[in-house]
């Protein structure tokens, strides 16, 4: 617990916020970033950051300890006691059939308060408070595999672009701020959280057949190659980072609305804590218009019919959701009829051990390593109870039989879910 004299009330528009630690060093290699840093940060482009998450119900992934420890997500919003009188809630129902009651930001000062949890990425849902059943936004994310170069991520970002054009639907781009790109598409409140991800499968399936050297929409990693466009952040309870949301990444990558004549040239590294503050007192939010740009959903929507009246059914949920109407078998192909020769060669919470177990995979089994591809290396971010860990898997594919290696103990192998899973197996 923080004591009273090492705290911060800052004034913002009004109220006091208490910030605790506020010298609390948040990034501490690349960059120095303390806890302070990050909250004046973000009232800095608030108006901006606001744009993405007011009147949403908001996911807390909490970084407590810093952007280089690991994070937690946290969807219940803190007790009555613990939070500001001022700061509003809303009830949501999950794909589970629980409910949680989320915080609703709505100003600067709730911006504040949120982050002084340690929020240093923001999470909102696709809905707004007044209606919760009905997205208002298309989320288009464009996630490159391992190797893929950025200037296949632009490429494709420009080709959604070019598609939604056409359809006479206006979208949004924005980097990531990791490796990929957002495409956000303001919606009218119509549609149900299946129909808007319909549309996002009939989009990304469009994609596809546009540039197939580039995009893919298959769901299993060891199906994809290019940049993956993930129309499951469409499902409901899925977030994705809003606009101006800092990354856990060593030099505070922001993920930053673009204009689209700067979407050719971009790069992700250009946008940081240290460089975006004066990029939005200079050219302002170029997303400040995207609320009076709603559009319809029937001409994605329309794409889906013709899909399905040419035989494809609905694409693979997550794990997580039930079994869904239209939906294929929901089984990885490497445990289908046609197995395909995988081996987990590294299990951690922390992204870079996993990393570093790969490399060092790669050095004992260098013949075999020679003979993969870029999209052999699957490197999948997976989300436990209550926090993410990093699994790193091999498809041997294209190594020769007689030297696949066989499978041996990850390393490392801290699986966080494990035992978690071994308890509820033994009921």
């Amino acid at each position: 617990m923080a004591k009273e004299k090492d705290a911060v009330a800052l004034p913002v528009e009004g109220r006091d916020v208490t910030i605790t630690n506020p010298d609390k060093l948040y990034f501490s290699k690349q960059t120095r970033v303390s806890k302070l840093d990050l909250v004046r940060y973000y009232l800095s482009v608030a108006p901006g950051a606001l744009a993405g998450i007011r009147d949403r119900p908001i996911v807390l992934k909490r970084f407590v300890n810093g952007a280089e420890q690991e994070a937690f997500y946290q969807k219940r919003a803190p007790a009555a006691g613990q939070r500001p009188d001022w700061l509003r809630t809303v009830t949501l129902s999950f794909p589970s059939g629980r409910t949680a009651e989320e915080v609703v930001v709505d100003d600067a000062a709730g911006l504040a308060w949120i982050v002084n949890l340690g929020c240093i990425e923001l999470h909102p849902h696709p809905v707004r408070s007044g209606d919760l059943a009905h997205p208002d936004e298309l989320r288009i994310d464009l996630d490159p595999g391992p190797g893929v170069p950025w200037s296949d991520v632009r490429a494709v970002a420009l080709e959604v672009k070019a598609l939604l054009d056409e359809l006479g639907m206006r979208a949004w781009p924005k980097t990531s701020g990791s490796r990929g790109m957002h495409v956000n598409v303001r919606i009218l409140p119509r549609w149900d959280f299946q129909e808007v991800r319909r549309a996002a499968v009939a989009l990304s399936r469009a994609v596809e057949r546009r540039v197939p050297k580039l995009a893919t929409s298959k769901w299993w990693k060891e199906e994809r190659h290019g940049v993956f466009l993930d129309y499951n952040q469409n499902a409901k309870d899925r977030t994705t980072c809003s606009a101006y949301s800092v990354r856990p990444l060593p030099d505070a990558r922001v993920s930053t609305p673009l204009d689209w004549r700067e979407v050719p040239d971009c790069d992700p590294a250009d946008f940081t804590i240290l460089t975006v503050p004066a990029r939005f007192a200079k050219i302002g939010d170029p997303h400040a218009a995207m609320d009076a740009a709603a559009a319809s959903l029937e001409p994605l929507l329309e794409l889906a019919r013709k899909d399905a009246a040419e035989g494809l059914g609905d694409a693979p949920w997550p794990p997580h959701f039930r079994k869904m109407e239209g939906e294929s078998k929901r089984v990885a192909p490497s445990r289908a009829r046609v197995k395909m020769p995988l081996v987990t060669v590294a299990n951690s919470p922390d992204r870079e051990a996993a990393l570093a177990g790969l490399e060092r995979w790669k050095r004992r089994h260098a013949e075999a390593a020679s003979h993969l591809a870029v999209d052999d290396v699957l490197v999948d971010s997976m989300r436990g109870r209550s926090s993410t860990w990093t699994r790193i898997r091999i498809n041997l594919r294209h190594v020769p039989e007689a030297l696949r290696p066989a499978q041996e103990t990850p390393d490392p192998d801290d699986d966080p879910t494990r035992e978690w899973r071994r308890r509820k197996a033994g009921g």
